[in-house]
């Protein structure tokens, strides 16, 4: 009995087929900071749902002490006291919550640049505190890109990305912030809890730079925002651009499907057969490099209170039930699942994706991509369909059965 029980143990521990493929959670939004009696408490709350609908993997939001409330304008990147999302300590108990449902937590790593704590002789923000007693990330201006003028005394290497104007940029090819850095995010493993990051704006700074804190960190998960304006029409220089970028970084991290999204934002407004390529495949960076893809509706930039490029308010479920029934690592945001009233339809929707195997490299086989009505296939086990147009001919065999529907949208798995 003994030796079955380890033989069992053994195989789980190597074979961990068993687990479901990865499925992020957004669990923040731009108001998030403003939450009274903070948010990492008010998130606690949450937890199960968030577990019981299949969640793997949680983003939560910059850790450090922030100029800005967000926390995407860092200083002190030690101090998590100081966060506008609660201390320290709540933080490690979230994550601890998180971790005793079997979720695993994502850092928003915010590195391109970093606010000053002090001025130099010269009236200059440039001189940066790390939130410890000792000298770690403790930075003068020759730590900035040179040619960031603004804050730079000249003396640091060129911007290996595009400049950014709110605060200082770091120079990323210095060795002793490649190493301080690396040695604030493995502490942000070990002594926090967290499992992976989600890396901020990295167009701000070399893909082998990303590289480098892949390797010198070994994130359970990793996903990098590079998001480039999105043009109809050139999706497939669009997608190339995030294929290259994961691969320049070592093709481990996955990037945010910026192409997918914009594809979505206006298939769904009568145009849905934008969602197939001149290939016959999904017309995202889905149907270019699906295992590193991680597709999304909305975030904290494009939705929330931002609103810089929100997904039709009215179509959300149309967008989750292409996302969570294709190939790619989906990503569920905070406002959708809880704020629009959409956790039980969500849930249901990942119950089928689990329960019939689809995983980041599932095959799309598209049936239908007209202007109302968009019909596909996923590795033989599901259909779905999206779009107002009820009259689906005999794309659905009877040998498969209804799943799940709402307005506009279907999914039928086999009997």
């Amino acid at each position: 009995m003994l030796n079955s029980l380890c033989f069992t143990f053994l195989f789980l521990f190597v074979f961990p087929y068993f687990a479901s493929p990865t499925l992020l959670f957004q669990g923040f939004n731009w108001e998030s900071s403003n939450k009274a009696g903070g948010w990492y408490n008010f998130l606690k709350n949450s937890v199960s749902d968030i577990a019981d609908a299949g969640v793997t993997h949680v983003w939560l939001p910059p850790p450090s002490q922030s100029v800005a409330a967000q926390g995407y304008l860092p200083g002190r990147l030690y101090d998590l006291d100081a966060s506008k999302y609660g201390s320290q300590a709540e933080l490690k108990s979230l994550i601890d919550a998180f971790h005793q449902k079997g979720v695993k937590c994502v850092a928003d790593i915010v590195i391109n640049h970093r606010t000053a704590q002090s001025q130099d002789s010269r009236g200059i923000y440039c001189i940066f505190e790390g939130g410890t007693p000792d000298d770690r990330l403790d930075w003068g201006p020759s730590f900035i890109c040179k040619d960031d003028t603004t804050y730079s005394d000249g003396t640091g290497n060129p911007d290996t990305g595009l400049p950014y104007e709110p605060a200082p940029d770091i120079d990323h090819l210095n060795p002793r912030v490649q190493k301080e850095l690396s040695d604030w995010m493995n502490w942000l493993k070990t002594e926090i809890g967290f499992d992976g990051w989600r890396f901020d704006f990295v167009r701000g700074y070399a893909p082998s730079i990303t590289k480098i804190y892949m390797d010198q960190t070994s994130p359970d998960f990793a996903v990098g925002e590079k998001w480039e304006d999105f043009a109809l029409g050139q999706e497939d220089s669009h997608r190339a651009a995030l294929k290259d970028w994961v691969e320049a970084a070592g093709g481990v991290v996955t990037a945010f499907d910026f192409t997918t999204k914009g594809v979505l934002n206006t298939a769904v407004q009568g145009e849905l057969w934008r969602l197939k390529d001149s290939n016959g495949k999904p017309s995202g960076m889905i149907g270019l490099l699906p295992q590193n893809a991680v597709t999304f509706i909305d975030n904290h930039d494009t939705g929330s209170t931002q609103n810089q490029w929100p997904f039709p308010s009215d179509k959300v479920m149309q967008g989750y039930a292409y996302i969570l029934t294709h190939p790619g690592v989906p990503s569920i945001f905070y406002d959708h699942f809880f704020d629009f009233g959409l956790k039980d339809e969500i849930t249901k929707m990942v119950a089928i994706r689990n329960r019939n195997g689809i995983n980041p490299t599932s095959t799309v086989t598209i049936l239908a991509s007209e202007a109302e009505l968009y019909v596909a296939s996923i590795d033989d086990k599901i259909i779905m369909k999206i779009g107002p147009k009820m009259d689906l001919g005999n794309l659905v065999p009877s040998n498969y059965q209804l799943a799940t529907s709402g307005e506009s949208y279907a999914v039928w798995e086999k009997k």
